[in-house]
């Protein structure tokens, strides 16, 4: 999961970090690193808390001797007492705020000096109140969830810590309600969970069951909603044998696997989510058709981690050029082994333009941590663009092998980007050394450069630019009158010029410097000549042609990023609905199509595509057909406009069909005397038909606004497994003297005999 800061906050914080750790460089100082946590928590209380005690085995890895031990944990936490090497021990607290987090500090008293070197046990016993549910920490009648970035147990160093947030061996130990399953990292005995890798304590308790993995994908699992159909548990069994095939490539690329057992976890929030073989995977993949290109892509990475992070600890300045950019690069490559070269090419080009929107203001990667608000734009795509230059500086085999050894040695004290540095340049020599000293140490600058072709005698001649501060080794593609593609390899010095030649008869209509984007720029737009918009900004030009609609212009502007870029789905879905909005509806549905068939399709890809060809259908008078495409899209649920116009259009093509369901009447009924609660105003019985902890804001929203009518109609509910329902519904309400209406869509869960509203999913009341 990636955390959002304040951006202009961060880089005061950041630089007080930085210079903070240049100066411990300096200074005599102790320092504690966790070498095991054992915690026992119990979620069980009517009080809705997390009651815990955690003991932490840690070494001082400062240079001087320690005569405290200071842990950081959630603010709301009440710590009871605190124990060092078993004996009771004095402590403190103190509020630590930051511009990114904001935490409590433990500081407990040492009985003795601990020197450099020593290793230490501390128990703390502590309760953490959940006041509202997220999805990092939540304890309701659904179960808990507790992940690394609530804070919810104490640990010396955080995510944004100079040295990372610790990692370790973990066991843990859960006692939640009778009859929950009970979800974590590593092998299980009972109530305990035994984490033999580096990692983050986290668990999950609820209602799941088990899709197990068969033949190669025996030892996954996967754990899903109740009663989900078999259409769900078949689309578990894919991913299932994704995370096994990914697991395979990664043991024949870096070593035999750790033995650890790999779970997809279906969960309603918190998804993106993974630690040591344990996988939160939205639920909605699971309604999908096919396997989608974000849950691939997170289920890669995730598998990436067990050997980078997991059996090798991660450590030291610039670890997430390892820990996001390396394992990003490494994902890439099995999707490319997986899914074909377009399904990876697809994710390079998001990579790259994502992080274009950061590349003029991003720091150097290697002094990057994630007090700054481009630190994960930065270190996982600009990370995994450096790590493919070293790929073509070594050779692939040359890089893995090295990647292998420098994992297989560190894997007791932890690797570092240092250490893989020295190893890369040892064989790299001086020309990748300059390249990695480049690329993260320095901000990019580089931006390349190509002339107009030119005619001398026999040779076709253009001037290049290299803006960068190394030396760029490119290759330079050229196109001919006769569709005859020509490349050429050139070095183009820094901040210098330089030129290529094509010795062809033919004349060049077209030429490009750095056609496969190896290298991270500033601008793209100067790659080619003559001047023609790169994929990107075709794309970009389309979509805002598309918003003012301007539809031939944004079907001629999809089209050139598609002949940039023939992979790019995002483009072929503005072409098609660009086409659609024309009338041209052949051209339209063979364009939705094409995209539907991609071999990994994005979320949003699966839902505008069957948004696109259920209004294709609608026109035709097909209705039942509209009403399929709508439903696909619907499941889809990939964002929330194409999920909110999907639904939309499926009410309607249903009504079309004589098809719509009838509403359930138990949620019917429910509705209504929430509808009686808010026209009453009185909080208590609002809030008695909420899950607890759920919908926080609402509810004081609701009641601070006090609605002088509100009334609810139930347009259509579907079941999405036996303990929730989601209900469209429309809303007629006067609020303040004014009238207003629109639709919503509920989230209600079963809570014994009844139902409870446990999320408002879409809300256009206006």
């Amino acid at each position: 999961m990636r955390p959002f800061w304040p951006a202009a906050a961060f880089f005061i914080f950041a630089s007080a970090l930085l210079s903070t750790a240049a100066r411990a460089q300096d200074t005599a100082r102790a320092a504690w690193q966790v070498t095991r946590f054992d915690i026992t928590v119990d979620t069980t209380g009517a009080d809705r808390a997390l009651v815990a005690r955690t003991v932490l085995a840690a070494r001082n890895v400062g240079n001087a001797a320690a005569r405290t031990f200071t842990v950081r944990l959630n603010p709301a936490a009440e710590i009871k007492s605190a124990t060092v090497e078993g004996a009771t021990a004095t402590f403190t607290q103190r509020p630590e705020e930051s511009a990114a987090l904001k935490l409590k500090a433990v500081v407990v008293q040492l009985p003795q000096s601990f020197a450099p070197g020593a290793a230490i046990n501390v128990a703390i016993d502590y309760r953490l109140p959940v006041a509202e549910n997220t999805g990092v920490k939540a304890i309701s009648i659904e179960g808990a969830q507790f992940l690394p970035l609530s804070s919810w147990y104490p640990t010396p160093n955080m995510i944004i810590s100079p040295r990372g947030a610790d990692t370790a061996p973990f066991r843990l130990t859960i006692n939640g309600a009778s009859g929950e399953t009970l979800v974590s990292a590593g092998k299980m005995s009972g109530a305990t969970f035994d984490q033999p890798l580096s990692a983050q304590p986290f668990f999950l308790t609820g209602k799941w069951e088990t899709v197990e993995g068969a033949g190669e994908a025996r030892g996954t699992t996967a754990l899903v909603p109740p009663g989900a159909s078999a259409e769900a548990r078949k689309q578990a069994e894919a991913l299932i044998n994704v995370a096994a095939a990914a697991r395979a490539f990664f043991a024949a690329a870096l070593g035999p696997a750790p033995d650890v057992p790999i779970r997809l976890v279906a969960v309603r929030r918190g998804a993106g989510f993974s630690e040591a073989g344990t996988m939160l995977v939205d639920v909605a993949a699971l309604r999908r058709a096919k396997v989608d290109s974000v849950v691939a892509l997170q289920i890669a990475e995730a598998m990436a981690e067990l050997w980078i992070g997991g059996r090798t600890p991660v450590r030291g300045e610039g670890a997430g050029v390892l820990r996001e950019g390396l394992t990003r690069y490494l994902a890439t490559l099995f999707l490319e082994k997986q899914f074909g070269k377009d399904a990876a090419e697809a994710e390079r080009l998001r990579e790259r333009m994502a992080y274009a929107t950061i590349s003029k203001r991003d720091g150097p990667l290697a002094q990057s941590t994630p007090a700054f608000d481009t630190h994960y734009n930065a270190v996982a795509n600009k990370g995994a663009m450096v790590w493919g230059l070293v790929d073509r500086a070594l050779g692939r085999e040359t890089f893995l092998g090295i990647l292998r050894a420098q994992l297989q040695a560190s894997a007791a004290e932890g690797l570092t980007l240092a250490a893989l540095r020295a190893a890369l340049v040892e064989r790299g020599g001086a020309e990748l050394k300059n390249i990695l000293d480049y690329e993260l140490d320095k901000p990019t600058d580089m931006d390349l450069m190509i002339g107009l072709p030119q005619q001398r005698g026999g040779e076709w001649v253009s001037a290049l630019r290299n803006l960068g501060a190394i030396d760029a080794k490119v290759t330079v593609a050229a196109t001919t009158d006769r569709g005859e593609r020509l490349t050429a390899e050139v070095v183009i010095p820094a901040r210098d010029f330089s030129e290529v030649r094509f010795k062809t008869a033919s004349r060049l209509v077209r030429v490009e410097v750095d056609p496969d984007k190896l290298y991270p720029q500033v601008d793209y737009a100067d790659d080619i000549a003559p001047r023609a918009p790169s994929a990107d900004e075709a794309f970009a030009e389309a979509k805002r042609l598309f918003d003012r609609q301007e539809y031939a212009k944004a079907a001629e502007s999809a089209r050139v990023a598609l002949a940039a870029a023939p992979y790019m789905q995002e483009a072929r879905i503005i072409l098609g609905r660009a086409l659609l909005a024309q009338n041209r509806l052949d051209e339209a549905a063979a364009e939705f199509r094409r995209a539907l068939d991609a071999p990994l399709p994005a979320p949003t890809t699966l839902a505008w595509a069957n948004i696109g060809l259920g209004e294709i259908a609608m026109n035709r008078g097909q209705a039942a057909e509209a009403a399929r495409r709508f439903d696909e899209a619907v499941r889809a649920d990939a964002e929330y406009a194409s999920t909110l116009a999907a639904r939309a259009a499926r009410l309607k093509a249903e009504a079309a069909a004589g098809s719509a369901p009838a509403p359930d009447e138990s949620a019917r009924a429910f509705i209504s005397q929430f509808d009686t609660a808010i026209r009453s105003g009185r909080k208590a019985e609002i809030d008695a038909l909420i899950v607890p902890g759920e919908l926080v804001a609402f509810s004081k929203g609701i009641v601070g606004s006090q609605p002088e009518a509100w009334q609810t109609r139930v347009l259509r509910t579907e079941l999405l497994d036996p303990n929730h329902l989601a209900a469209d519904v429309s809303i007629t309400a006067r609020i303040l003297s004014k009238d207003q209406a629109g639709t919503a869509v509920l989230i209600l869960t079963r809570a014994g005999s009844s139902w409870k509203l446990s999320g408002v999913e879409l809300f256009e009341v206006k």
